[in-house]
């Protein structure tokens, strides 16, 4: 009874043993895929960076040639005796604080 309790420790500690060994070699390609998954996101997300940054550049654009066909309609409406109707808080707000 006594060899029997032994061996199934022995085994137990074995079992252990071997299990143990088995995470820490697997630890580095544990790392390792780590790593790679998280260039990946970060290559993924600098792209949509990147992405971003061009639409903002482009809507910018956009804006700002709206902002001068606005002014030259203005100044039309102005020359033909005619008062445009004042524009919308939101544009007097940005032109009171820049923001």
């Amino acid at each position: 009874m006594l060899t029997a309790r032994s061996s199934r420790a022995a085994v137990a500690a074995t079992a252990r043993a071997t299990e143990v060994a088995a995470v820490v070699q697997s630890e580095p390609a544990q790392r390792a895929a780590d790593l790679q998954a998280f260039r990946e996101i970060r290559a993924e997300q600098n792209a949509d960076l990147a992405e971003t940054r061009e639409e903002v550049r482009s809507l910018r654009s956009l804006v700002r040639a709206f902002v001068f066909h606005v002014n030259d309609l203005t100044a039309q409406m102005r020359q033909a005796g005619i008062e445009p109707p004042a524009p919308p808080e939101r544009i007097t707000e940005y032109n009171r604080t820049g923001v």
